[in-house]
């Protein structure tokens, strides 16, 4: 019984590629760390790294996107007792030079489990950024219950605010990505609560996720941005020097 057809049981990861290094560990300790939260047995590291290794064929710079599939009970209760993989490799997109953002009109809930791990069960995602590009938008920033800023649909949030570099909380609601946590590690940033006034009133936004990097918002809805390039590349050489 496939559970990830029926059921959404299943986690992934997005990979950019560029051989075996300290963040490609990142993103295997956070699949690890979502399957046994979910019950989903996992492969160890090195075949993790092995059947993305095959599937690369020796070449870098790729977008991979490493699925790990659930089998078990049909009963939607039940328990996963293995699993499956397939690793998809494509080409990596051309990050944008800046991007707009607009305020999604969907919510979550900050004690849904689901939105702190990448799961297959992503339509939530899939819609925030879509009715944010039926609007003209790059997409769309989330609030929870509280009104609190969470994340995009597919990227987490960096504001910088009088010489402090902030995201939101993880008590938020969000997915913590792989390169806000090599960020946290290098530099100092502060994670906390951020409302909707705080996002308005910082001096830049980016956005950042495994594929564009670091990204400079040039505006929020009606609000404007400086993009403070020189930051950017200093945020960018952090990761590239994470990822070499």
């Amino acid at each position: 019984m496939n559970r990830t057809l029926y059921y959404g049981e299943g986690v992934f990861e997005s990979i950019r590629w560029r051989g075996e290094n300290r963040k490609l560990k990142l993103h295997y300790e956070r699949l690890r760390s979502s399957a046994e939260f979910f019950g989903i047995p996992c492969p160890s590291y090195k075949d993790f790294v092995f059947e993305i290794t095959t599937a690369v064929g020796g070449e870098i710079n790729k977008y991979v996107k490493y699925c790990l599939f659930s089998e078990g009970d049909d009963y939607f209760a039940g328990d996963s007792r293995s699993y499956k993989s397939k690793v998809v490799v494509k080409e990596l997109p051309t990050p944008p030079k800046e991007v707009n953002l607009c305020l999604s009109p969907y919510r979550r809930h900050s004690l849904n489990p689901l939105c702190k791990h990448k799961s297959m069960n992503y339509l939530f995602n899939v819609l925030v950024k879509r009715e944010a590009r039926s609007r003209g938008f790059f997409d769309g920033v989330v609030l929870n219950e509280r009104d609190e800023v969470t994340e995009c649909s597919s990227s987490n949030l960096l504001l910088l605010k009088a010489g402090r570099l902030i995201t939101p909380s993880r008590e938020s609601g969000l997915l913590w990505g792989t390169t806000l946590e090599v960020l946290s590690r290098e530099i100092e940033i502060s994670d906390e609560r951020v409302s909707l006034e705080g996002l308005m009133n910082a001096d830049s936004v980016f956005v950042l996720n495994s594929f564009m990097g670091i990204v400079p918002v040039s505006s929020f809805e009606d609000r404007s941005f400086e993009p403070n390039q020189g930051l950017v590349r200093e945020l960018n050489s952090v990761l590239e020097e994470y990822e070499s």
